[in-house]
Parts: structure tokens; C-alpha cells; sequence
């Protein structure tokens, strides 16, 4: 057994567990943290032998962050996987020689890839490398929804890929999360508004605070006009999606409608407040 203990996050995923749980079946200590389902994924990871942890959901930060301080993990090391993500055989492997020696690294990232009608996502993809193996005493999240990894120490990287299969449930599915995403995008713009002083161009580029800097680059990005146009460009061109053919198109025209929900739902948020 690799002394890592495996966290996944599930809320209705009778479909994608079982495939899930095989990935991660190396383990000797693996815990789904459920989000009240109404299906079988808890009896599903029960007969598996995982250990099962209920909480409400309430935003992605507050949900991870109590997970990660009173989920009682046996192991020093945590790998965090979703449900319709599968570990290769390659990615265990360097998971086992980096907890072996990990110099100061507290946190590692892996590299995934993201399938879209059979095609690896390989140019589209915003961005391939998130941070999923890590002591959970020195990782916190930041952000309502597509929250941000930060770990309390020096990052390393390690070999092999997370497969990652986000329309496992097909379009529909897709678009009803992302309009709930959207949903919590716009609360968490409204929300930084609040929190931080007017926008500013030259701290957006100047500013010696990292976070402060990121605010007002964010700031930037969502008063650009035709945004939504704006992203399709970045991913499909600029980023080459056009050479993951017809995968490409559809998944940056379908982050496009993305963006634009998130637009109209902080116009309807402003609206509000007004």
C-alpha cells in the first residue's frame, strides 16, 4: 500500500464512482466526502470499504476547507480526485516515489487531462495543472467556486496524468453545473467588489501585493467588453484549440456561454443592489 490516503468529493455519482474507486484502490485509506446524495454513491462507497463523511454543501472553499481540517485521515499525505476522475498507472507511481522523498514539498501538482467526445482536451484547456497531492495541514482553499489551491510551503510536480471526464453525464449535466457555477462566480465578483477598493489599471500590472494584483487582473478581465467573445478567442485560438478539432469548437464556445451566464447573473446581482 502507498501510505497517501484519497479524499473524493461527491454529490449524486452512482455512475462515476465505481470507476473512481478502481484508480484509487492502491490506497488503505480512502474517504468520500459526500454531499448528501440521494442515490447510491454512499452505498456504493460503503460496500467498496471507503470511509463516508456527510456535510451540506454550502460553497466550494468552505466545503473543501472543513473536509481537509476534520475528515480524520490515517496518512501524512492526501490525493484529492472527483468522481469522474481516474488516477493512471504512471501518476500512482510518481505519487509513491514523491511521498518517499519529498524534500520540503508540501503539495504537489499533477497534470489532467480533459476528455471531450473521445478527444483529449490537449490545446483547449485552460489550464492543465492543479494540486492534488498534499499534507492537509498546509492547504486551504480561497474563492466560492473554482477555488484556488494554496499551500503553506514549497510546491513540487510530479509525472503521469489525471484523466479527467466532465461530460461523463452528458451536455445537459454540464450545462445545469455550470449554471449553478455561475451562480456562485457572480456572487464571489460582487463579493470582491465589496471587499476591496475601486479598480484600479496600473495595480493591476504594478501592485507588489500578489493578491491585490490578482484582484484587479481579475477586475480586468470582467469589465472587458464582449467578454464571453473574448474567452472563446483566448481558448480556440490563442491557445490553439482549433487543433483539438470539432472537441475544441464545442467545449470553448460552450466556456463562452459559460462566461455569458456568469455576465448577465452579476448584471442581475447589480441590478439588484441598485
Amino acid at each position: 500500500m502507498i501510505p497517501v490516503s484519497v479524499l473524493i468529493l461527491t454529490k449524486n455519482e452512482e455512475q462515476d464512482l465505481p470507476g473512481c474507486l478502481a484508480s484509487v484502490a492502491w490506497s488503505d485509506d480512502i474517504h468520500v466526502y459526500d454531499s448528501l446524495s440521494t442515490d447510491r454513491t454512499v452505498e456504493i462507497a460503503e460496500a467498496a470499504g471507503a470511509k463516508v463523511t456527510k456535510r451540506a454543501f454550502d460553497n466550494w472553499a468552505s466545503h473543501q476547507n472543513w473536509g481537509l481540517a476534520n475528515i480524520p485521515f490515517k496518512n501524512e499525505w492526501v490525493f484529492y480526485i472527483d468522481a469522474d476522475e481516474r488516477m493512471t498507472p504512471e501518476l500512482v507511481q510518481t505519487i509513491q516515489r514523491a511521498v518517499a522523498q519529498p524534500a520540503d514539498n508540501v503539495a504537489f501538482r499533477v497534470q489532467r487531462r480533459d476528455f471531450f467526445v473521445g478527444t483529449w482536451l490537449k490545446h483547449v484547456q485552460a489550464s492543465p495543472f492543479y494540486m492534488r497531492l498534499f499534507k492537509p495541514g498546509k492547504m486551504r482553499y480561497e474563492r466560492l467556486v473554482n477555488p484556488i489551491s494554496l499551500a503553506d510551503g514549497p510546491v513540487g510536480q510530479v509525472s503521469g496524468y489525471l484523466d479527467h471526464f466532465p461530460f461523463s453525464k452528458g451536455v445537459g449535466h454540464w450545462l445545469e453545473r455550470h449554471n449553478s457555477y455561475s451562480r456562485f462566480e457572480a456572487q464571489q465578483i460582487m463579493a470582491n467588489r465589496k471587499e476591496h477598493a475601486s479598480f484600479s489599471l496600473l495595480k493591476a500590472f504594478t501592485s507588489a501585493d500578489f493578491h491585490e494584483k490578482r484582484f484587479h487582473q481579475k477586475e480586468l478581465f470582467y469589465r472587458l467588453p464582449a467578454r464571453p467573445l473574448i474567452k472563446f478567442f483566448l481558448l480556440y485560438i490563442l491557445k490553439r484549440g482549433f487543433l483539438d478539432g470539432i472537441a475544441g469548437f464545442r467545449y470553448a464556445a460552450l466556456q463562452a456561454i459559460y462566461e455569458y451566464m456568469i455576465v448577465l447573473k452579476v448584471d442581475e446581482l447589480e441590478r439588484g443592489k441598485a
